[in-house]
């Protein structure tokens, strides 16, 4: 993942994420109770225009994360997170550069697995809020999509993570992150009924 952004960055950077990041949870039919409730909190944080997609934002910021799964749909892939040394979904910042939430994903995706040719469901399988250390203690409104592999797929560790992974649904590594679970089940879903967006 390059550098972070300068926090002085203008917040029109982010205008067309900002844009699409509103319409797309607007229009979101929440697949929990609980990412329902994320996702009108984080409808509150983009009142406060673009700066919300940016971790220079201290009160939280939106970020975009993946479930990877291979092209079978019988495996996920995971990566142990250098800092927190858990067992985490693939996933981080958006960036100036990024045009929408479901780009800034799979950039991430493709970032952090190595692996080329993945195609990702536009439409989000949940929203999650949660604490981090980003600005000396911030929150993190990740909006979190399902990705196929494609077929033969190796990942490649990057300076993200201590080490990558492909699990079985139900035999998932531990320590796992809070909320990772949680995505499996609405993310197979997805790869069986929606046509995948491939990588640009």
């Amino acid at each position: 993942m390059p550098d972070a952004p300068p926090a002085t960055a203008p917040a029109d950077t982010y205008a067309a994420l900002h844009a699409d990041a509103a319409a797309l949870l607007a229009g979101w039919i929440p697949t929990s109770r609980a990412g329902g409730l994320a996702r009108d909190r984080t409808l509150t944080l983009l009142d406060a225009g673009p700066v919300a997609m940016s971790r220079a934002h201290r009160p939280g910021h939106v970020t975009a994360s993946v479930l990877v799964l291979d092209a079978t749909g019988t495996r996920v892939l995971l990566c142990l997170h250098g800092k927190l040394q858990r067992w985490v979904q693939l996933g981080g910042h958006c960036e100036p550069g990024d045009r929408a939430l479901v780009d800034a994903a799979l950039r991430e995706a493709t970032e952090e697995s190595g692996i080329a040719g993945l195609r990702i469901d536009p439409v989000p399988i949940d929203v999650d809020i949660h604490p981090v250390a980003c600005q000396g203690g911030s929150l993190h409104h990740d909006v979190r999509f399902a990705v196929l592999a494609p077929t033969g797929a190796v990942e490649r560790v990057s300076d993200e993570s201590a080490a990558l992974g492909w699990f079985p649904p139900d035999q998932l590594p531990e320590p796992l992150a809070d909320g990772t679970v949680q995505l499996v089940a609405p993310a197979r879903a997805a790869l069986r009924r929606s046509p995948l967006r491939p990588a640009p």
